[in-house]
C-alpha cells in the first residue's frame, strides 16, 4: 500500500516538473542565462533541412553524430502541424514518459525498488530544460529499455544496444557487464548484426554517413570538461588562451590545448583498458552486475571525455535510476553523487555559463565542484564493481595447519 501511494505521488511530481520544463523550452517561463532552445531552432532545424534531401550534413563540422542520429533530427517531421522546435520538445517529453513508464512497470511489485522511479523524477528537473533541448533523452530511453530487456530477452537487448550505439555511441558500453556464456554471445551478436546492418543501410542510402568520425577526431578541450580546469586556473596565472565556439561547442583555444586534449584521449584509452581488464578478471556475475557495469562504464566515459556537455548527465541519471530500481546496493553513493552534480550542471549551464566562459571565481568553483563529484562517483563506482566481481569472487586461501597439530595427528592416528 505504501509503495503504491509512493508511485502515485511520483507520477504527480513527474507531471508537475515536466510541465515546468515544457514551459521553459516554450519560453513561457524565461530562465536566466543562455537560451537552451536556440540550438533546436537553428542547428537541428538546419540539419533537418539537409537530411530531408537524402544526404548527411558532411560539410558541417557541428555534425558529430553516428548515422542513426538522423532519425532523431528528422522525427519532428512526424508532427508537421506543430512546427519543428515544438515537435522536437514534444518528442523529448514522450521519450521522458517512456523512461518513466518503464521504471514504473519495473517497480510494480516488491522485487524492484520504487526509489529508482524517484531518481528519474527528481534527477531530470535538477538538470533543467536542457533535457528537452537535446536528443539525448531519446538515446537514454533506448538504453534503459536495453538494460531492462537484458535479463530475459537478450537478442532484443542486443538489438537495442546496436541501435542506441548508432544514435550516440555510448550505449555500446552497456555490453560490458553481460554474464559470460550464451547470454553474452546472444547480446553481443545481436548488437553487432544490428549495428552493421543499419550502418550499411545508412551508408548506401545517404552520402556522408560516416563523416562524423573526422569531426570528432578534430575536437579540442571543451570549457566544461575535466581537462578544461587546467586552463580555467591557468588564466589566473597569465595564460592568454581564449574560449571560443569551435566544432559546435565552446572550447579553449591557445597554447598547450592540444596537449591537454591528447591527455584526455589517453585517459579515455586507459579507462577502456581498465574495463577490458575488469571484464577478463571478473568471476562473480550477479543479476545486478550488468547494471552496475553499465553505470560505471558510462561514468568513466563521461569524466575522461574532452567534452562534458550538460546533456551527458541525462545518460547517468537514466542508468542511475535503473540501478536503484533493480536494487544494486553498491551504486547507492555514486548515484547520490550524480544527483548532487545535476543541479550544479544546470548552474554552470545555462544559468552561470557566462561566468564559466570568463573563468571567474564563481564559474570555476561551480565547475570544479561538479567535476569533482563526477570523478568521485566514478572512482567509487569502479572500486565497488571490482570488489564485488573480482576480489570477492576469489576463493579464500586456507591457512597451513600449525606444526604442533600435525605432529599430534600423526601420533594419535586420528
Amino acid at each position: 500500500m505504501v509503495a503504491g501511494t509512493g508511485l502515485r505521488l511520483s507520477i504527480v511530481v513527474w507531471a508537475v516538473t515536466r510541465a515546468v520544463l515544457m514551459l521553459c523550452v516554450f519560453r513561457v517561463w524565461h530562465m536566466p542565462g543562455s537560451d537552451v532552445s536556440v540550438d533546436i531552432e537553428v542547428i537541428y532545424q538546419g540539419w533537418y533541412g539537409v537530411l530531408r534531401t537524402g544526404v548527411f550534413p558532411y560539410d558541417d563540422v557541428t555534425w558529430q553524430y553516428p548515422p542513426a542520429a538522423a532519425l532523431a533530427v528528422l522525427a519532428p517531421g512526424l508532427l508537421p502541424f506543430l512546427g519543428y522546435a515544438p515537435a522536437f520538445f514534444v518528442l523529448c517529453l514522450l521519450a521522458d514518459t517512456a523512461v518513466m513508464g518503464m521504471l514504473l512497470y519495473a517497480a510494480r511489485d516488491r522485487r524492484r525498488s520504487p526509489l529508482g522511479v524517484w531518481v528519474w523524477v527528481i534527477g531530470v528537473p535538477l538538470l533543467g530544460p536542457i533535457v528537452y533541448a537535446r536528443y539525448d533523452v531519446m538515446v537514454t530511453a533506448v538504453a534503459v529499455a536495453a538494460l531492462f530487456a537484458a535479463g530475459r530477452r537478450t537478442r532484443l537487448a542486443g538489438a537495442l544496444v546496436g541501435f542506441g550505439a548508432l544514435l550516440k555511441v555510448w550505449p555500446l558500453l552497456l555490453l560490458m557487464g553481460t554474464p559470460r556464456g550464451t547470454r553474452t554471445r546472444q547480446v553481443w551478436g545481436s548488437a553487432l548484426v544490428t549495428g552493421l546492418v543499419l550502418t550499411a543501410l545508412f551508408t548506401a542510402a545517404m552520402p556522408g554517413a560516416l563523416a562524423f568520425l573526422t569531426f570528432q577526431r578534430d575536437r579540442g578541450t571543451e570549457v566544461e570538461s575535466l581537462g578544461s580546469l587546467v586552463f580555467h586556473l591557468a588564466r589566473h596565472f597569465g595564460w592568454h588562451g581564449k574560449a571560443r565556439l569551435n566544432y559546435g561547442s565552446v572550447e579553449f583555444l591557445g597554447r598547450h590545448v592540444h596537449a591537454v586534449s591528447a591527455l584526455a584521449l589517453g585517459l579515455s584509452v586507459l579507462a577502456f583498458a581498465w574495463l577490458l581488464v575488469w571484464r577478463l578478471r571478473a568471476r562473480r556475475f550477479t543479476p545486478t552486475t550488468p547494471h552496475d557495469a553499465a553505470f560505471a562504464a558510462v561514468l568513466l566515459f563521461t569524466t575522461t571525455s574532452r567534452v562534458i556537455s550538460p546533456q551527458y548527465m541525462v545518460w547517468l541519471i537514466g542508468l542511475a535510476a535503473v540501478c536503484v530500481t533493480v536494487r544494486t546496493p553498491r551504486q547507492g553513493l555514486p548515484v547520490l553523487l550524480v544527483l548532487l552534480a545535476a543541479p550544479l550542471t544546470q548552474l554552470e549551464f545555462p544559468l552561470w555559463f557566462s561566468h564559466v566562459i570568463a573563468s571567474d571565481k564563481l564559474g570555476v568553483a561551480t565547475l570544479t565542484l561538479r567535476n569533482a563529484l563526477l570523478v568521485t562517483a566514478t572512482v567509487i563506482s569502479c572500486v565497488r564493481l571490482w570488489r564485488e566481481t573480482v576480489t570477492a569472487a576469489k576463493p579464500p586461501q586456507q591457512e597451513p595447519e600449525p606444526p604442533a597439530e600435525r605432529e599430534s595427528t600423526l601420533v594419535t592416528g586420528t
